[in-house]
């Protein structure tokens, strides 16, 4: 990848002149099944820009689950920088939530003297806070059909979409293809150093472009940062399956972890939650402050809840060794438990 940033032709992408950068979303918009697609630098600025293209009157609602990134991770920018309201619905256990619940929470325009005006839902695939787990295509599209029945516009947060594609055996342009918008990160499962990508019509694409160049995202010679981009798509994309593989591998490892639990149903993709039981006399900032002094870097998500995550750069030997350094770290608090 660095000599692929090295050797990079570049040109003014500001101006639509950079030759990497095109190649870049050329490609990406033919396996995203749409017309166009634009380089920004992150997935929070491309689910913000297709938010706020989709939603371009301000007081404009949005409807979107309660535990998706927009709403959760993404400092509340629809509604600090774009002026859009987000209206939530409970997400399910797998991420999707109840099409008639997304129905009932459609405004009713004949009341827009009082309500705000509804012009878009949201969806996650895959959806990271309930474990990385994979929204179909059928789903997917039953949410696009209700979406055009009421008038609206359909986008998905595929910052892991190649991951949902590789683990429910779907190409990536069927899973949104009742899409009016799509997101894809380079920087997740395929590795590319920064970088997410916006897929949609051309007339999109085109009003997505100024926003980014509001939004400081219009950055001069990118071919750099897409030519890493391009290796990850040629070569990545094929080791998403063992990430998988070995996050299973993780996940059961775990499991056999006394004072440890993880919903192994959950585990569909390289993303492994698991619980620290009541007893284990540990934290989940104290483990992750254990871990991360043999080399392990973990998340803690909340109460005894922590997230780890597999890339292609985690052996089989790596995920071994991480077991082991949990066991010992929750065994010895335990063992200070009194083992209970």
């Amino acid at each position: 990848m660095r000599a692929a940033m090295a050797s990079a032709e570049v040109d003014d992408d500001v101006l639509g002149n950079d030759p990497t950068a095109a190649r870049l979303e050329t490609k990406m918009a033919r396996i995203m099944g749409k017309e166009a697609a634009l380089f920004v630098p992150s997935g929070t600025m491309a689910n913000l820009i297709c938010v706020l293209t989709h939603c371009a009157i301000r007081g404009s609602e949005v409807i979107l689950g309660d535990y998706s990134h927009i709403h959760i991770y993404e400092n509340g920018g629809i509604s600090t920088i774009g002026g859009v309201h987000p209206r939530t619905v409970k997400n399910n256990e797998d991420g999707t939530m109840d099409i008639d619940l997304i129905e009932a929470a459609i405004r009713d325009p004949a009341f827009e003297i009082c309500y705000p005006t509804t012009r878009l839902i949201c969806l996650e695939n895959s959806h990271a806070h309930s474990g990385g787990r994979c929204i179909s295509a059928e789903y997917t599209d039953k949410v696009g059909e209700l979406a055009k029945k009421h008038g609206l516009k359909l986008h998905i947060d595929g910052a892991r979409i190649f991951n949902a594609s590789v683990a429910l055996g779907v190409p990536v342009h069927r899973l949104v293809q009742a899409a009016d918008s799509v997101t894809a990160c380079l920087s997740k499962g395929l590795g590319a150093p920064v970088g997410t990508v916006i897929a949609g019509s051309k007339s999109f694409i085109a009003q997505a472009k100024i926003l980014r160049k509001t939004l400081g995202g219009g950055m001069r010679q990118v071919g750099v940062l897409c030519a890493p981009a391009l290796v990850a798509l040629e070569e990545n994309i094929s080791k998403l399956e063992d990430d998988h593989q070995k996050a299973k591998i993780l996940a059961e490892g775990l499991n056999k972890i006394k004072g440890l639990k993880v919903d192994m149903a959950s585990v569909e993709t390289n993303i492994v939650y698991f619980d620290i039981l009541e007893g284990s006399n540990i934290t989940e900032t104290h483990l992750c402050k254990i871990l991360e002094a043999h080399g392990v870097l973990a998340m803690p998500e909340g109460p005894l809840t922590m997230r780890l995550v597999v890339h292609h750069q985690i052996s089989e030997s790596d995920v071994q060794y991480t077991l082991s350094c949990i066991q010992k770290a929750v065994s010895g608090f335990l063992g200070e438990n009194g083992g209970k």
